[in-house]
């Protein structure tokens, strides 16, 4: 009976085992992991249906998807964000000089990188890789119309007042965007 008793108590306090994927997850999240704030949207947010529009920028979404939403509503992703987010990427990651160069001869260098009418599709906690109750990481999928496919952030939120009890919506509410990462 007694060792019937400490197999289930063990067996209650394994860690989760991650798959490959996780593991790479983890391991691209910790090589790559720079702290930073960055900040809400400060215009004017218009909620319609499954689209958020940020000023004249729009982000559509799936409805039924919640965290996408209050991320969206609350102005913690936008469009303006996610192109700051790849052109800074693009100029710092890119090695090649006669892109570069390419890059500030354009009328409207921004433009390649406009992250408007993008769509959210999935946005999903990824517990494995924080343990903290202030602090989670998720993996957002999205769609933009200008590449073939779909696109992976890794996001970081981070809330100082959040405990174990708070609920996701509240979390994502009180929170700041700290990290950043386009994972593919």
């Amino acid at each position: 009976m007694l060792f019937l008793l400490l197999s289930i108590s063990v067996s209650g306090q394994k860690n989760e085992v991650l798959n490959a994927k996780e593991k790479a997850l983890t391991e691209q999240f910790k090589n790559e992991y720079k702290k930073k704030n960055y900040k809400k949207f400060a215009g004017k947010i218009t909620v319609k249906d499954s689209l958020v529009m940020f000023d004249d920028k729009i982000i559509n979404y799936d409805k039924n998807d919640k965290e996408t939403k209050i991320l969206l509503q609350e102005g913690i992703i936008y469009p303006q964000l996610l192109t700051d987010y790849l052109v800074e990427k693009f100029l710092t990651d890119n090695t090649d000089k006669m892109q570069r160069k390419f890059y500030k001869l354009q009328k409207d260098p921004r433009a390649s990188f406009d992250m408007s009418n993008m769509k959210i599709m999935d946005t999903h906690h990824l517990s494995f890789l924080s343990s903290s109750p202030e602090v989670k990481v998720f993996n957002m999928t999205s769609k933009d119309g200008k590449s073939p496919g779909t696109s992976n952030y890794l996001i970081e939120l981070t809330n100082k007042n959040a405990t174990a009890a708070t609920s996701m919506e509240d979390f994502i509410k009180n929170s700041k965007l700290t990290f950043i990462l386009k994972n593919n």
